[in-house]
């Protein structure tokens, strides 16, 4: 038996998207996942999907463009789509755009539940080619990490938002119909203990249950219509690739080492510092855009102070009603140690911004000194973010930069090799690499275990 790097995975998977490998490069918020990065993977035969999260509407589609006009006729890409329940306009005005510009592939990440966007996005163009077998055109790729978001994309697209979208002549009577014969999800990415938002996640034990899942739900349907189920969060080694398939994942995704590469849309400051860190160099903190939820996420630790200092302006917020009652050395410490200005000056900042996009949170802010302490903290994360991307050497130690343990991993994996220096690390030589050397590993192993 010859296990090859092309061989490993879903071969549907690789067929539906034109691929060389069963590997996807997940993308990364503010555009972290760039333009350069989806071109490269794509041109050597990977799926890469481009980080929109936070990005205008006017950067997404001038990105669309370059990417396409950057890549030949079979050669697939993905746009990522962002859940954002404060403004469903958007994430619909996204849709529009990705459905005008023929891109046919989205990422679905941080969802909850289905929406009427993603439901628009899967039915468009939805048709029956004369036989059992609906002819799906558009493809979702729903990251999730809990079984009970993954059933409802395993699932049809609920009667009662088809029936919304037909009222509103957003899709045709023929896409209505088709629409119960088909899943949600072309495929399902089952997040692992991850960067940035993570619900930490075993692998081992939520990429068998939600393959089991799918198995359950899907007994009907045929194998070019079923879920594809992968696995991403932890994989940075063969050793991490290898288990994963092991496990049944139709393809992988990788995060965290794509960060750390030439074409990445970060600052190089941030790729040196990612390159230096090892498997016990993160960290957990409060997410900013979800601060007041407790969601985590997980984040460099090396060398910064932003995982300490998040943490406890989240523990500031839950014990205090307000900036007010803050004490003058703690107020003192957060302006002049996390700021670097004061919070008047924050909280100017903030409020021209929210009151463009969401007066209301402003208006309860005026009200309320807990909920104006909130935005006021909120402002840290962006600013931090912000600092990292350009790389600010002056304040290395605000940067806040998602990261996991993967990237350690990958980091004693290639050192002493070509690969150390980040500024030779090309991501879609990176993920040839791990490719070819799971295949070699699997074999190894095989031989191993088939030998009398």
């Amino acid at each position: 038996m010859k296990i090859s790097a092309e061989s490993l995975g879903s071969s549907l998977f690789r067929q539906d998207y034109q691929l060389r490998y069963a590997y996807v490069s997940g993308a990364m918020v503010k555009g972290i996942a760039s333009c350069e990065l989806v071109i490269a993977m794509s041109k050597a035969g990977f799926l890469a999907f481009y980080g929109t999260g936070g990005q205008k509407h006017d950067v997404i589609e001038q990105s669309i463009i370059n990417i396409q006009n950057s890549l030949g006729r079979n050669q697939t890409f993905g746009m990522n789509l962002l859940c954002d329940l404060a403004q469903p306009e958007m994430e619909m005005k996204n849709i529009d755009l990705f459905l005008e510009y023929g891109v046919r592939n989205i990422e679905a990440s941080a969802y909850m539940q289905i929406t009427p966007a993603l439901v628009k996005f899967r039915l468009s163009g939805l048709v029956s080619d004369n036989s059992p077998t609906v002819v799906a055109k558009n493809r979702i790729l729903a990251k999730v990490s809990r079984p009970e978001v993954a059933r409802q994309f395993l699932n049809p697209a609920p009667e009662e938002i088809v029936q919304a979208l037909l009222d509103g002549n957003h899709i045709s009577e023929e896409e209505a119909a088709q629409s119960r014969y088909i899943p949600i999800a072309s495929d399902i990415c089952v997040e692992s203990d991850s960067a940035g938002h993570t619900d930490m996640g075993v692998s081992s034990i939520l990429l068998p249950s939600i393959i089991s899942l799918r198995d359950q739900l899907q007994t009907d349907l045929s194998p070019r219509l079923k879920t594809r189920v992968g696995a991403g969060g932890g994989i940075g080694t063969p050793e991490s690739a290898a288990s994963t398939f092991m496990l049944g994942a139709d393809f992988i995704t990788t995060g965290s080492i794509n960060q750390c590469s030439v074409e990445a849309g970060t600052s190089d400051v941030v790729k040196e510092m990612l390159s230096e860190i090892d498997v016990q160099d993160t960290e957990y903190a409060p997410a900013g855009d979800m601060f007041e939820l407790g969601a985590k996420i997980q984040v460099m630790k090396k060398k910064v102070f932003f995982p300490a200092r998040a943490n406890r302006l989240y523990d500031l917020w839950k014990h205090h009603e307000g900036l007010h009652s803050l004490d003058l050395k703690t107020q003192r410490q957060i302006q002049d140690k996390f700021f670097g200005r004061s919070f008047n000056e924050v909280y100017d900042e903030t409020r021209k911004y929210y009151l463009q996009s969401f007066p209301d949170e402003i208006e309860k802010a005026e009200k309320n000194p807990r909920a104006k302490m909130a935005l006021v903290f909120r402002w840290y994360f962006i600013h931090t973010m912000r600092l990292a991307l350009k790389g600010d050497e002056t304040r290395k130690v605000s940067f806040q930069v998602h990261s996991g343990p993967a990237m350690g991993a990958f980091n004693q994996w290639v050192a002493g090799t070509e690969l150390g220096n980040w500024e030779n690390r090309h991501v879609d030589q990176i993920a040839e690499k791990i490719m070819y050397d799971t295949a070699s590993l699997l074999q190894k192993r095989f031989q191993l275990f088939t030998s009398e």
